[in-house]
């Protein structure tokens, strides 16, 4: 690879969105630079994001729930402990090898030049190296496509910058134990690791600004999900203004001789104060977009930061492309993959590809677990002023009753004139699996009826969608189990 090498295309960027956009490149015979930093290949997903967070879920629920299972036939001796030190090195293997084999070998098996260094653009088709002096290659494309991704958001909060904190990247390297943990957001990331660090042993007490959890998400998702929590031992504290964090000296604070942290937050007018060792700060991510040049060649940002793109992923300058996280909301592995996929077709093909953003489903993965698409009932109330909306609760399925787990809900939301499913939300202990058939039905118009016409397994959780779609049609307390 030369000083100066030139390309049909240049990716910023080493995730999700820069591996999908090689992918297509190559399927097109294009000539394909990467330039990644920060994280190593693969970016967020497999290095501090999916892959990491759900391996340690499934550590935490193997240690949590045998003792505490429900059936009496079944016993167990002793309480059962986790070595995170372990734990964190069968993470770290883990990721090694799902890197190498997903990204290193992509890479190599398509033939792109990976250059590992700060990218930053120095002309609208062109990208300088190295920082400062310290540029040494500056790589030319026909196409530019921005995959720079996000990092964790920390809250402009008074006393944050003069306290020690965690973030979902962070602990990752920590091999041991806090003894005690204040959360900062009740969103998907404080949720997850909440219950990672409560179930290896960590005293947690998440504090979420908004009324309720996950609160992007159906009001009553975040509401089950607070009550399930609280059962399980983590404290939820919602609608606490964050006002003030600091630390706690060996001879203050309210319990003598902890060291660690403190929050003051106002919750329903009064002024609380919040004390653990250590202070974990899930206030949302931020695009990846500042000191790349952005500005000097005219691609314009939203005040998140996030890259602003037309429907086809082309931005304010016609020769760059963005996809993935630095463009914002939804940021997620699987949407960043398509973005990267038709951000490349739309630049060399003019193929006119989009995303109908509604149709992506949402997971969460706690336990149980929270999954949604489409239309929340208050989106629609606010667009039809009415709504046509049904509720199941597990606790009624045949399954739940069946394995004693009876966590959850699955609402249906149709459309009050068609019948046409426009939205289902859930809360399951398998949600993340059920909610691929209501994306099915929200993306492709199915309707309540062709859903109750269809046959679901018996028993299954996968039939409340199925019942609560039958409660448009008929009562439900007075039928049977496998009634059509």
């Amino acid at each position: 690879m030369s000083s100066n090498s030139s390309y049909d295309l240049v990716v910023l960027g080493g995730g999700a969105a820069a591996f999908a956009a090689l992918t297509e490149a190559s399927s097109r015979g294009l000539s394909t630079a990467l330039v990644n930093t920060g994280l190593p290949l693969g970016g967020t997903c497999v290095n501090v994001g999916c892959v990491p967070s759900k391996h340690l879920l499934e550590v935490g629920k193997m240690a949590f729930e045998p003792p505490r299972n429900p059936f009496k036939a079944v016993r167990y001796e002793q309480e059962p402990e986790v070595d995170w030190a372990t734990a964190i090195d069968e993470k770290n293997e883990l990721i090694a090898s799902l890197r190498e084999q997903n990204y290193v070998d992509v890479a190599d098996h398509f033939d792109v030049d990976v250059y590992e260094g700060f990218g930053q653009f120095a002309t609208d088709t062109s990208i300088e190296i190295g920082e400062g002096d310290d540029v040494g290659v500056t790589l030319s494309g026909e196409k530019i496509l921005v995959a720079t991704g996000s990092s964790p958001k920390i809250a402009p909060i008074d006393g944050i910058e003069s306290v020690e904190y965690e973030t979902s990247e962070s602990i990752l390297e920590r091999r041991e134990l806090p003894e005690s943990v204040i959360m900062l957001g009740g969103g998907y990331i404080g949720l997850e690791w909440g219950q990672i660090l409560h179930r290896a042993g960590v005293d947690v007490t998440i504090l979420q600004r908004s009324a309720h959890v996950l609160s992007g998400m159906d009001s009553h998702l975040g509401r089950e999900v607070e009550r399930t929590f609280e059962e399980e031992g983590i404290r939820v504290v919602t609608g606490a203004s964050f006002e003030r964090v600091g630390s706690v000296t060996a001879d203050g604070g309210q319990r003598s001789g902890l060291e660690g942290v403190f929050v003051e937050a106002t919750v329903d007018g009064d002024t609380q104060r919040f004390e653990a060792s250590d202070l974990f700060v899930a206030t949302g991510v931020k695009p990846n977009s500042e000191g790349i040049g952005l500005d000097e060649i005219g691609v314009e940002r939203d005040e998140t930061g996030a890259i602003v793109v037309d429907d086809f992923f082309q931005t304010t300058n016609q020769t760059v492309y963005a996809a993935g996280d630095v463009i914002g909301e939804p940021m997620l592995e699987t949407v960043a993959a398509k973005e990267g996929n038709h951000a490349v077709k739309n630049a060399f093909g003019d193929e006119g590809q989009s995303i109908t953003y509604r149709h992506v489903p949402e997971v969460v993965f706690t336990s149980p677990e929270v999954a949604s698409v489409g239309i929340t009932e208050a989106e629609y109330m606010e667009e039809h002023g009415t709504c046509s909306c049904r509720t199941v609760l597990m606790k009624d399925e045949s399954k739940s009753k069946a394995v004693k787990d009876t966590r959850g809900l699955v609402q249906v939301v149709k459309h009050h004139e068609t019948d046409e499913i426009v939205g289902v939300h859930m809360v399951a202990p398998r949600a993340a699996d059920m909610i691929a058939e209501a994306t099915l039905a929200v993306q492709f118009g199915l309707t309540v009826d062709d859903i109750i016409d269809t046959i679901h397994p018996f028993p299954t959780f996968s039939e409340a969608f199925k019942h609560a779609c039958q409660s448009f049609r008929r009562d439900m307390s007075k039928m049977s189990c496998c009634v059509e």
